[in-house]
């Protein structure tokens, strides 16, 4: 983990702000939506990023009926299911 030395207090509403550098720099826009996790007592915050529920892949991610599934695994089960 890498330390930006940025120091932000929570609000009354439990808010935080990022700072414009740090959100430009990690390519987040407003409205954008990010994970939380916990590994003890740090908090991590991550840009959500939906992920194909067969090889977890986050490129070419399509939803279909609720599901996500990449381009690639979609090309593999056309391939299974053609006899």
């Amino acid at each position: 983990m890498t330390s930006t030395g940025i120091v932000r207090r929570i609000d009354g509403l439990g808010r935080i702000v990022l700072p414009k550098e740090l959100r430009a720099t990690l390519d987040l826009n407003d409205r954008d939506p990010l994970e939380i996790y916990t590994e003890g007592n740090t908090i991590i915050l991550k840009k959500y990023e939906p992920a194909c529920i067969f090889c977890n892949s986050t490129k070419e991610v399509i939803n279909y009926r609720g599901r996500n599934i990449c381009k690639a695994c979609i090309d593999r089960l056309k391939k299974d299911i053609d006899y």
